[in-house]
């Protein structure tokens, strides 16, 4: 059974990052963008984006009710002499003279953190365009002191490009749940960028208008059925790449032993799916041993006190959100180290 409207509730009151949160983050960008224009930062801005899964539309809320991350990449001419890590401390250094933000501005590798305690954390990052005259985006490593190579902008149009062939924003959502699922269970490790790329690899332009997609339930059964099929090809970690950028492999962030698990659940789960889907009674039950097992009627997955899958959480809460909260692990990747 689909249950396709608790689908709809579940991720407009659980899932999704709430309204008054995001109209909050983008007044403080803009505010962000402000301070940072009215400041003395020798560096000519060409431009700014979002980045990561705000940009993608893929932001989630937390599932332990703290903050949220939203990346922002600020385009600059590069400035002769300048090394990677005078762009990061420099833009430091603007905040740092900012009253507004001196106390809440932390450096990591490549970007600089603005933290709104119990709500959000905005990661600002420079980078480079055209740098030594040759055409190409680089982020800076102020750790390492290098130049990397980026190509945002390709990558999140790549992401619009799926979701378009899947239909309804059913990739978006589809991500979403995933990314929920990922959170609340915290029984595989897998960060952001790394899932999207992949889940935006099942998708192609032969989905556009299938049946496949038809909603959210379904699109969830076939985007998750063709990961399984993916991880059943691959016993070990494979590379997963930036589809523009292929020196850029995401699943550098995944040990050997993090990808068996990973496949070993996405199995696990995979299974739960596809049962709870084809199951027309409500009343079975989801997944083996379960705990307090929700109905398998296609959310037999996360029920409230837990040990199944993430269909069942649906019917099992009604939408509600779950009682039971998780530290979220982390999946910026703006923001690697201190």
């Amino acid at each position: 059974m689909k249950h396709v409207d608790l689908f709809k509730d579940f991720l407009n009151d659980v899932v999704n990052l709430n309204e008054t949160r995001v109209t909050a983050l983008e007044d403080s960008i803009e505010a962000i963008k402000s301070a940072v224009k009215d400041s003395d930062w020798a560096l000519k801005i060409r431009s700014w984006m979002p980045q990561g899964s705000w940009a993608h539309k893929t932001i989630i809320k937390p599932v332990d009710q703290g903050e949220f991350d939203a990346d922002l990449l600020v385009f600059v001419d590069p400035v002769s002499g300048w090394s990677a890590e005078t762009y990061v401390e420099k833009l430091y250094e603007v905040f740092r003279a900012n009253g507004t933000y001196k106390d809440k501005v932390r450096r990591w590798s490549h970007c600089v953190t603005i933290t709104y305690a119990n709500d959000r954390k905005i990661d600002v990052a420079p980078c480079v365009v055209n740098r030594g005259g040759f055409v190409r985006l680089e982020v800076c490593n102020r750790n390492t002191g290098e130049f990397e190579a980026t190509e945002p902008v390709q990558y999140t149009e790549w992401l619009t490009e799926r979701n378009g062939y899947s239909g309804s924003n059913s990739f978006r959502k589809v991500t979403r749940l995933i990314k929920y699922l990922r959170d609340i269970k915290t029984t595989f490790t897998c960060s952001s960028v790394l899932l999207t790329t992949i889940l935006g690899s099942r998708i192609s332009n032969l989905d556009k208008d299938s049946d496949a997609f038809a909603d959210t339930p379904t699109a969830l059964k076939t985007v998750f059925g063709r990961l399984d099929d993916w991880c059943q090809l691959n016993p070990t970690k494979p590379n997963v790449n930036n589809p523009f950028l292929q020196s850029e492999n995401f699943a550098e962030s995944w040990t050997d032993e993090q990808y068996v698990n990973f496949r070993e659940r996405v199995s696990t789960y995979r299974g739960w799916i596809d049962e709870a889907y084809d199951e027309a009674d409500r009343n079975e039950r989801a997944g083996p041993g379960c705990l307090d097992s929700a109905p398998l009627d296609l959310s037999g997955f996360l029920p409230v006190m837990l040990n199944a899958g993430l269909y069942g959480f649906v019917v099992a809460s009604g939408g509600r959100s779950p009682t039971r909260a998780t530290t979220k692990p982390s999946a910026t990747v703006m923001r690697p180290s201190p």
